[in-house]
C-alpha cells in the first residue's frame, strides 16, 4: 500500500515539476490584487457590523421583555431576585440533580 501511494505521490509532484515550464498566457492568469484585498476587508468590517447590529437588537429586545412589551409579565426589582442565584430548587438545582 505505501509502494501505492509513493509512486501516486511522486507522479503528481512530477506533473507539477513539469507543468512549471510550459509558458503561461498572460491574459488567462488572472490573480487577486488590491481591489480583491479591499473587497475582503470590506467584507470582514460588514459581518463586524452585522454582529454588532445583532447585539444590540438582542439587548434591546431583552429589555422591551422585562419591560412586558411582549405580553408578558413585566419584571420588577423585587421580582428579578426572588429565585436567587441558585433557582427554584435552591442551591442542589433540579430535583435528583445535585452537582455535588
Amino acid at each position: 500500500m505505501h509502494a501505492v501511494v509513493a509512486t501516486a505521490v511522486h507522479a503528481a509532484s512530477q506533473g507539477l515539476v513539469f507543468a512549471k515550464d510550459e509558458p503561461v498566457d498572460q491574459d488567462t492568469n488572472i490573480v487577486a490584487g488590491w481591489t480583491a484585498l479591499w473587497i475582503f476587508v470590506a467584507l470582514i468590517v460588514a459581518v463586524g457590523l452585522i454582529g454588532w447590529a445583532l447585539t444590540r437588537s438582542l439587548r434591546t429586545a431583552e429589555r422591551a421583555k422585562a419591560a412586558g412589551v411582549y405580553g408578558d409579565e413585566p419584571v420588577t426589582h423585587d421580582d428579578a431576585g426572588q429565585d436567587g442565584p441558585e433557582g427554584q430548587d435552591g442551591p442542589e438545582g433540579p430535583e435528583g440533580h445535585a452537582s455535588r
